[in-house]
């Protein structure tokens, strides 16, 4: 199946192999300095739960040629050629993580729809569904156990069980197994296409070290979540061949300000 075709059905495609050993040894090199810096910084918070970070582009903890490495991979043809085939109108950057192990190997994951976040009641979320599109390109950079996903949830709420486990009530935890998951494992140089707004979780194990961009529909009630000082400006937005993706968020968030 094509991974346009593939993804409007299922809500996720995968790409094997997209990726060659050079664009991830680049990568790599740039975010573990990102995450050793960060390590440090958050020493707490990844000792006791965390499985993952945020906010890579900022310069808090890379350099502008580090930044300028991640933004000009960010818009290379091999990634926006993907997402501007898949939302319906022009894509706008959102954000960047790093996904890895939790420090206690027992710590469980959790099912969840990311849009399960946002202070809104559920029926909200339920028109968030069907009107927002938010999409993570996850880029493993070691081979990694992948996700569960929950296929077609990028359109459809919630089966009752679903919504049990997701929510932690009537008895069930949002750890516990659903009968209709997908396992999706991932090697070094696929790409992974997912919607955020579907039931998932990620699966620990292995070395996990995975770098997720997120792309949102070109919004100003989307791009507000975005944080200004992980977009490129001045020289860096010069330098940056193809920076219209960019320039979608920018545009936006002077006129959202």
């Amino acid at each position: 199946m094509d991974p346009q075709e593939e993804y409007h059905e299922n809500g996720f495609c995968v790409i094997k192999g997209l990726f060659c050993s050079s664009e991830i040894e680049n990568l790599r090199a740039v975010l573990s300095i990102f995450h050793e810096r960060w390590k440090k910084d958050n020493i707490n918070f990844y000792n006791a739960k965390a499985v993952n970070s945020a906010y890579i582009t900022d310069s808090k903890y890379l350099d502008d040629a580090q930044r300028l490495s991640l933004f000009r991979f960010i818009c290379s043809q091999k990634i926006l050629g993907i997402a501007e085939k898949i939302f319906p109108n022009k894509p706008a950057f959102m954000n960047t993580q790093l996904f890895f192990n939790p420090k206690d190997s027992q710590q469980k994951n959790y099912w969840h729809r990311d849009l399960q976040y946002n202070p809104v009641s559920v029926e909200e979320q339920k028109k968030l569904l069907v009107d927002v599109n938010v999409i993570h390109f996850r880029i493993p950079l070691q081979p990694e156990p992948g996700l569960e996903i929950i296929p077609g949830t990028h359109t459809r709420w919630d089966t009752e069980e679903e919504f049990s486990v997701r929510n932690e009530i009537n008895g069930r935890q949002r750890f516990d197994n659903l009968s209709s998951a997908k396992h999706i494992s991932l090697d070094v140089g696929d790409l992974l296409v997912f919607s955020a707004n579907m039931v998932h979780r990620g699966l620990y194990g292995l070395d996990r070290f995975s770098f997720d961009i997120l792309f949102c529909d070109a919004t100003r009630e989307l791009v507000q979540y975005a944080k200004p000082t992980c977009l490129p400006d001045g020289l860096l937005l010069e330098a940056i061949e193809t920076p219209d993706l960019f320039v979608n968020t920018l545009e936006l968030m002077d006129d959202f300000s």
